[in-house]
């Protein structure tokens, strides 16, 4: 680890921690993290850096699980099981948070292009890609008017209707590698429709991620498509 990357992990843990801060007391926070309650309020208030193994404990244990957490008081479901994720999706400071601790905790490897599917996906999309320097790239149901060549996936889903989704083929070249990002991951439908997006354009996958699982459906089909790191950061059943 070079000393941009230990910074950057200490800036992200610190991150992290002023985010459990926010709901909780110094002594809450020493309970929670296993850290004690001076050190804490240093790192907080920027009077110091927690040390690199310190911060990736933060980052890839602490902070995943309470970042989890997190999540699932956002996310609420009606009665059909359809999810409001609006609390999430529509907040990019949480979504910046996620980004590193997804990076860390799941192994995934730096992308050329994070690739998603609009609409919902962009926000989560553009954090991965800000965290990553690399670019976004998202896939609509539609064609854009003035756009002449699109790569596009489509699919008969059991229900009867089918899923296309469409991407400007200058959006993703050979070569490039791809990590699929998404908020929402229930049936793995969309994510197979992005990794044939990827297997058209003959870019190689470095992960999938979603936000929210809901079951085990997706995360299965999508471990099946791929060899590269399949991660969620809260699954609900």
């Amino acid at each position: 680890m070079n000393r941009a990357e230990k910074a950057a992990l200490q800036l992200q843990a610190v991150a992290v921690l002023r985010m459990l801060k926010e709901t909780r007391t110094y002594e809450e926070l020493s309970e929670v993290t296993g850290l004690p309650a001076g050190d804490l309020n240093r790192y907080v208030n920027g009077h110091v850096l927690p040390g690199t193994e310190r911060a990736r404990e933060v980052v890839e244990g602490i902070g995943r699980d309470a970042l989890a957490d997190e999540l699932k008081a956002r996310v609420s479901f009606d009665d059909e099981g359809y999810v409001d994720n609006s609390a999430v999706v529509f907040d990019q400071s949480f979504l910046d948070l996620v980004a590193p601790v997804a990076a860390n905790s799941f192994g995934f490897e730096r992308p050329d292009v994070v690739l998603t599917a609009a609409t919902d996906g962009i926000t989560i999309g553009a954090a991965m890609a800000s965290y990553f320097d690399a670019r976004l790239a998202y896939a609509k149901k539609s064609k854009e008017t003035a756009v002449e060549e699109f790569i596009e996936s489509r699919q008969r889903l059991a229900s009867g209707i089918e899923l296309t989704y469409y991407l400007p083929a200058c959006a993703l070249d050979a070569g490039e590698s791809v990590l699929i990002v998404d908020d929402l991951i229930r049936s793995g439908e969309t994510q197979e429709l992005l990794l044939d997006i990827a297997r058209q354009a003959e870019a190689p996958v470095a992960g999938v991620f979603a936000l929210i699982a809901v079951g085990d459906q997706g995360m299965s089909r999508a471990q099946e498509l791929t060899d590269a790191p399949v991660g969620a950061l809260s699954t609900f059943e």
